[in-house]
């Protein structure tokens, strides 16, 4: 099993290069999914949110208001901190479960938003980073996802710098590119991952 942490910027493309690996046969753990579940209703997850937050971060049908939750965090760090300690250590519970299922010569693409962040990369084979520009970035939250331009850059505030995510990475996937660029490229890294398994194995 080769194990690949994928990371970048929000709003860098890394869904659309996770998409295009497992198009070519990886088995992706996505975080932020894995995320989502740990605090739908009726999880201590969710009860733990509500235990620091408050109730106002539910909706009506007692569902976390992530639009609400997002605009008290990103604007705090000591909050957002309160956060990542309570869903973080779940997220990470449930990744190894999955990993533990996946097959031997798999090559297992963990999908994780705050690697650089949290200090991840010794927990992987080998770092991927999808890299764009702060202006890219910024026009695709605000154009495509529709935020504000104020909660956009808060969030990327947030986040690691493009330097420190590029200095843990063994492997840079640029998507300031035109989409047929970015699958030539994703292509050539999937035969690399591909190569990186066999040697694996073999030597296992």
């Amino acid at each position: 099993m080769l194990k690949v942490g994928l990371t970048g910027g929000i709003g860098a493309g890394k869904s659309e290069v996770s998409r295009r690996l497992v198009a070519c046969g990886a088995v992706l753990i996505d975080a932020d999914r894995i995320a989502r579940e740990v605090v739908e209703p009726g999880t201590p997850g969710l009860a733990a949110v509500v235990d620091a937050f408050g109730t106002e971060i539910l909706t009506a049908d007692g569902r976390l208001d992530r639009p609400r939750l997002g605009s008290i965090v990103f604007a705090d760090p000591e909050r957002l901190a309160v956060l990542n300690a309570i869903v973080h250590p779940l997220v990470g519970a449930r990744s190894r479960e999955l990993e533990e299922a996946a097959a031997e010569d798999a090559v297992v693409v963990h999908d994780v938003p705050l690697l650089t962040e949290n200090g991840l990369a010794p927990l992987y084979d080998l770092v991927i980073v999808v890299d764009a520009s702060a202006a890219t970035q910024l026009d695709r939250l605000v154009g495509l996802r529709g935020m504000s331009e104020e909660d956009a850059r808060a969030r990327m505030a947030a986040q690691a710098t493009r330097e420190r995510r590029r200095e843990i990475a063994d492997i840079v996937i640029d998507n300031d590119v035109p989409l047929a660029e970015l699958e030539k490229r994703v292509e050539d890294v999937w035969s690399e991952l591909v190569h990186r398994a066999s040697r694996r194995s073999s030597a296992e």
